[in-house]
């Protein structure tokens, strides 16, 4: 411990923004890293505590606790402190594979588990991260690294999202022959599609996958398996297949008028956006656009928003979030003890954005929509909200939110995403590999990331469900070992 009253000595300074009326006005990322000295003092904060949650990453309570990768925390942020760039970023890949999307995507469990944060503010364990990969990359030390000997064993990972990039880079460090099938133009998955540009830009993961590609990995996109290429095909080409293709299946809302146009999910509107923003800055107008509309969003979780800060940027007329949930308290319940995952209010950016042109946040918590209104020409023109309530079911003793009658409201709508989470893997691929599925619609797999389907296995949200970016790379991780000893026996 380089620093031993850092965290006294120093406050917690966060990576400065752009005030919500100014980033609006483009799709980039919109923080400014911290000079290389406040940098350091940011590091000097970290206690080195005799018990890490940080890095603990293991449930407490069902919940939890730290980062799921085991990430090294205090050992790094105590080489940031010293200055020694090269060995913490050394110690941050033996644990994080791609620290340049964890850094800028993840919702840093790390930090809600930190000691430091019981009676102050917790460290920039995040902001470290970005700045360790970041001046890796600046300074060459964040190269290519061919493996040294290769084992003649092929695998076919199917997606390039967090799981799939993660098994083919584990793989192949391991000397395996890792090829990578893409159903879309571009490889990334999630990360590419389903995360908007301001949060990640797409050159941040073109420029890791030039890296993978040097190392020895092959993409092949616009290729969906299932459709493209069969598994017979693979079969017969492949010692192993790692199915990584995410939960495609998004959840819809089963409401009247639910056939009106103007209805979208949430992943294809954010899709449309990212392609049209790379194919021509947006230019083309091959994209769904919300401008000029007033907008209502179902779910309020990451992705929707996701969908506001996007709406934000297209010009909408006005945006509501809608949350079946009720609002989380501001400051831990009594039942959420540090160090699990705080279930608190998080205003997060699309929201401050919407505050800051409309003067409210955008949030609207025990509401649905019970009726999508259309107009004569079958178009969206409004919607019928309702209030809901929770209510203990007297069989089963669970409680579930039910309509309030006579809570209903009409607000004028044009658009409306869907954005209510993902029920598994999209059924084809399913098909396809003739894997079995859980009651979730998720790939089967036990305690491990094996198949009914000898040779075939799965990880990331195909798996596990939808999750966060670092709990896919985890998965990826895992993942690759067992494939690993299959091939090796």
């Amino acid at each position: 411990m380089g620093k031993s009253t850092g965290f006294m000595e120093y406050q917690r300074v966060n990576n400065p923004g752009l005030e919500p009326l100014e980033r609006i006005k483009n799709y980039r990322e919109f923080h400014s890293p911290l000079d290389e000295a406040r940098r350091r003092e940011q590091g000097a904060r970290c206690m080195n505590c005799g018990v890490p949650f940080c890095q603990y990453g293991k449930p407490i309570c069902g919940m939890v606790a730290g980062c799921p990768l085991n990430n090294l925390c205090p050992d790094w942020n105590d080489l940031v402190y010293k200055g020694f760039w090269d060995e913490a970023l050394e110690r941050l890949m033996l644990t994080n594979a791609f620290p340049e999307f964890t850094s800028r995507v993840c919702p840093a469990l790390c930090e809600k588990a930190c000691v430091c944060g019981l009676n102050d503010e917790p460290v920039t364990t995040k902001e470290n991260e970005y700045s360790i990969i970041e001046h890796g990359y600046e300074s060459g030390t964040m190269k290519a690294h061919v493996p040294a000997n290769r084992t003649g064993k092929k695998v076919a990972v199917i997606g390039s999202g967090p799981s799939g990039l993660s098994t083919a880079y584990w793989l192949n460090m391991r000397g395996h022959e890792v090829t990578v099938y893409e159903k879309s133009d571009r490889p990334g998955g999630l990360l590419m599609y389903g995360i908007p540009n301001m949060k990640l830009e797409k050159s941040v993961i073109l420029r890791r996958v030039k890296i993978l590609e040097e190392e020895g990995i092959t993409f092949k996109c616009s290729v969906n398996v299932g459709v493209d290429i069969t598994y017979e095909e693979l079969k017969s080409s492949y010692d192993a297949v790692v199915l990584c293709c995410g939960a495609g299946n998004p959840r819809d809302i089963k409401a009247e008028g639910r056939d009106a146009k103007g209805i979208y999910f949430a992943v294809d509107f954010l899709r449309a956006t990212t392609q049209s923003l790379l194919a021509s800055n947006m230019a083309d107008t091959k994209y769904i656009s919300a401008k000029y509309k007033d907008v209502i969003i179902i779910g309020g979780g990451d992705t929707g928003n996701d969908c506001v800060g996007t709406c934000m940027r297209h010009g909408c007329k006005s945006v509501t979030q809608l949350e079946m949930m009720p609002a989380p308290p501001v400051e831990r319940a009594a039942n959420n003890p540090w160090p699990e995952w705080p279930k608190i209010l998080k205003t997060d950016y699309g929201q401050e954005e919407a505050a800051a042109v409309f003067g409210h946040d955008p949030r609207v918590y025990c509401t649905t929509v019970k009726k999508f209104i259309k107009d004569e020409n079958g178009k969206l023109s409004a919607v019928e909200t309702v209030e809901l309530k929770s209510v203990r079911d007297e069989t089963t003793g669970r409680f579930n939110m039910v309509p309030v009658e006579g809570t209903e409201k009409t607000l004028p709508c044009q658009l409306v995403l869907i954005a209510a989470g993902f029920l598994g893997p999209q059924s084809y691929v399913v098909d396809a590999f003739g894997v079995d599925t859980n009651a979730r619609s998720n790939i089967e797999t036990g305690s491990g990331h094996a198949t009914s389907v000898p040779g075939v296995f799965a990880a990331g949200d195909c798996k596990r469900g939808q999750s966060l970016v670092v709990w896919g790379l985890r998965e990826g991780r895992d993942a690759a070992a067992e494939v690993d000893q299959y091939l090796m026996k």
